[in-house]
């Protein structure tokens, strides 16, 4: 009988050893592998939403109210497969919240932007339109809103510088009762103070709900910036995803309808309003809150240096954030709020005025503080633009 020497294996073991090897590999593979139920497919990216956390009847962190937008997004989401997350910003920055969140990557969509060609420029793309939205008139039951006439006589509450106020500036026969928002306005025509609120509808809609009892009617309005469609912004680059939005949305469009009514916003055909008022004449007394301040000798601020600013990067960002309440390119019809007659009432003052009022605010009328919003360059840029629009005619 042969020997084997100590240095040889039999091929048969060391069949079974190899065997054995890859029995291990395997085993570990599967143990290592990512664990998805028979047949299903790998788990999709989640839907990153912004929103503001205290924005009823929009959104909100609260899980029992999570809001008309949050629960769009959630419809949204689920429908194409995803989990959806939030990422809360402040909403009232204005576009700077746009660049802050959803074009610096912070999330994928935001529901509710004001469908503009515009808006943003290049930087955001928008979903098919997902409602409109606007102002109303918020009354009693019986009274009839069928266009700008039936306010003749009336005492109604508009919003500073608001498009209401703005587009009533010139009726005379009509009382304007200025308030500092919508809730401000619901509160008037309750305690009855006015007879009429010409406010945001959705809010509107809302408080009627949830405060009020679906005591009033609420009608909304049609015409020069009263009414936008809305959508569900994205940044350039999500075409995709925009698209995959888009192809859900039409099965969606009852569920949108639905939420809707659940947050009270008015769903009836709109009344149609005409032109906004002229801005050459303007009938609102001096009692009319100014938004600009003027110092009194005892305290006129130091004077800011003078330093060029970009007055294009300027007009983008007036257009984006003041131009709500002081019009867009700064054409305003009421003179108190009109932002092209600054040189006229401050002369050599202007450029300390706005430098203390946009620093500090004047929040007793309804003008916060922006020093903490946008930096002192993007600020000069605003005076850069203001100084290039400044009305050089006769009387103030």
């Amino acid at each position: 009988m042969s020997r084997i020497k100590s240095n040889e294996v039999p091929s048969s073991a060391r069949s079974a050893r190899l065997g054995k090897a890859i029995r291990t590999v395997l085993l570990s593979a599967t143990l290592l592998a990512p664990a998805f139920p028979a047949g299903a497919e790998e788990a999709k990216p989640l839907l990153r939403l912004c929103a503001d956390p205290t924005n009823l009847p929009f959104s909100s962190d609260e899980p029992g109210k999570p809001g008309l937008y949050l629960e769009i997004g959630q419809a949204v989401a689920q429908k194409l497969g995803r989990t959806v997350s939030y990422n809360w910003y402040k909403s009232y920055f204005g576009k700077r919240t746009v660049r802050e969140t959803l074009l610096s990557k912070q999330c994928d969509a935001m529901v509710g932007l004001p469908l503009i060609e515009d808006f943003m420029g290049p930087a955001v793309i928008f979903s098919k339109p997902i409602a409109h939205e606007g102002y109303a008139l918020v009354g009693a039951k019986d009274r009839k809103f069928a266009g700008v006439d039936d306010l003749r006589g009336l005492r109604v509450a508009v919003q500073y510088q608001s498009t209401p106020q703005n587009l009533l500036a010139m009726r005379d026969d009509i009382q304007k009762v200025t308030v500092l928002s919508p809730e401000e306005g619901m509160t008037a025509l309750e305690q009855g103070k006015v007879d009429i609120a010409f406010i945001w509808a959705p809010v509107a809609g809302w408080l009627n709900k949830t405060t009020y009892g679906d005591k009033y009617q609420i009608v909304s309005t049609e015409g020069d910036s009263l009414l936008w469609a809305t959508a569900i912004g994205f940044a350039k680059a999500s075409g995709a995803l925009r698209d995959e939005v888009d192809g859900v949305l039409p099965s969606l469009q009852p569920e949108i309808s639905a939420l809707f009514a659940k947050y009270g916003a008015p769903n009836g055909a709109p009344v149609k309003f005409g032109q906004m008022a002229p801005a050459t004449i303007s009938s609102v007394g001096t009692s009319e809150p100014v938004t600009v301040g003027q110092a009194t000798a005892a305290e006129k601020p130091v004077q800011t240096a003078a330093a060029a600013g970009d007055a294009n990067a300027g007009r983008e960002v007036f257009n984006g954030t003041c131009a709500h309440c002081h019009g867009p390119d700064a054409v305003q019809a009421e003179r108190k709020i009109d932002l092209r007659l600054l040189k006229k009432r401050y002369a050599d003052d202007m450029e300390s005025t706005f430098w203390k009022t946009v620093h500090d605010g004047r929040p007793a009328k309804g003008m916060p503080a922006w020093k903490d919003v946008f930096s002192d360059d993007e600020l000069r840029n605003v005076y850069a633009y203001l100084q290039s629009v400044q009305d050089t005619g006769g009387s103030n």
